[in-house]
């Protein structure tokens, strides 16, 4: 269980370093998802929670982009 744990502060470490506080949403919580799926496949939790990071980061991305395309499409009624 403590091996478990140093994987998910690397994870988490890594990503709080490789990426700015406004780049990353998503990092965190990709980063433990990603380093536990890691750990669990085979002992790859580091990899697990560098990539988990990259992918929560993208699918963040794509949430916030589809979140200002919808308020783009709906503008508020002139008066």
């Amino acid at each position: 269980m403590t091996k478990m744990r140093v994987v998910v502060a690397t994870g988490i470490a890594m990503c709080s370093l490789l990426a700015g506080e406004a780049q990353a949403a998503g990092c965190t919580e990709g980063a433990v998802v990603g380093g536990v799926a890691g750990h669990v496949a085979g002992k790859h939790g580091v990899a697990g929670a560098a990539a988990g990071c990259a992918i929560g980061h993208h699918e963040a991305s794509k949430k916030q982009k589809a979140a200002s395309a919808a308020n783009g499409a709906n503008p508020p009624p002139s008066k």
